[in-house]
């Protein structure tokens, strides 16, 4: 997308802007252009762009001044949730530790949900829980089924917000999990965590928050190693490149 290509209004130009101040051009602390001038880049009206401004700054990307030049706020401190689920349909630019960072929330997030739900409607969740033994094997089978199984938690826990803050990290979750689960090692690792947490399921609901926490950990580690392959992989092409 260039600066000169016309832009539909509304979100479209709201994501143009952010993906400027992602890629640098606006990096923190910098002043944008005039509405004026905004307007006349993007091909779109004043209004248009006023209003987007106006919701970027209501999520904390930027800060408004009245009679000065708009400024991008450094957003991992002026952020909250609505920036968070925005940014991460962003992957290409999150710096590489965000994926991790996100996992760690996971740990936390995720056990008491899990055991919310399981202890309102374990049934459902068991149910599920039953399919893994059936999933193909491929990367494709078992992010489908390891979102469904977080939905399904998040939907059972009697609190609508966790469903609500999952699915802000959807579009996330599905770009990550395509490499994860690309990996043997972590199918196999993830099948036996849906047979421990069936076993929980059905008879030590007590456990079920110990069982994620300990598979949310895991994963943890299986992507930080996948990670580390993954660079070693690249500096030995590049070596190769360099012979």
């Amino acid at each position: 997308m260039t600066l000169n290509q016309p832009l539909r209004p509304g979100p479209f130009t709201e994501q143009h802007i952010i993906s400027q101040i992602l890629e640098g051009q606006y990096p923190p602390g910098a002043l944008l252009p005039s509405e004026r001038k905004l307007a006349e880049t993007l091909g779109v009206t004043r209004q248009t762009i006023r209003e987007a401004l106006q919701r970027l700054a209501t999520d904390g990307w930027l800060t408004i001044r009245h009679g000065k030049a708009t400024k991008v706020n450094n957003f991992w401190k002026t952020g909250g949730v609505r920036l968070l689920g925005t940014l991460v349909n962003f992957s290409n630019h999150l710096p590489s530790p965000m994926i991790q960072h996100l996992l760690e929330l996971r740990v936390i997030f995720t056990p008491p949900v899990a055991r919310q739900a399981v202890a309102l409607s374990p049934e459902p969740i068991a149910r599920h829980l039953e399919q893994a033994a059936k999933l193909e094997n491929d990367a494709a089978a078992y992010s489908e089924f390891d979102w469904q199984l977080q939905e399904l938690m998040a939907s059972l826990s009697g609190n609508p917000v966790h469903l609500m803050l999952l699915n802000d990290f959807k579009a996330i979750f599905k770009t990550m999990a395509a490499v994860y689960f690309s990996r043997a090692y972590a199918r196999r690792t993830s099948l036996a965590y849906y047979k421990n947490l069936h076993h929980a399921v059905e008879s030590d609901a007590e456990t079920v928050a110990d069982v994620v926490r300990k598979a949310m950990v895991q994963s943890i580690a299986i992507w930080k190693h996948l990670k580390s392959s993954e660079k070693e992989a690249g500096n030995v092409s590049m070596e190769r490149l360099g012979g």
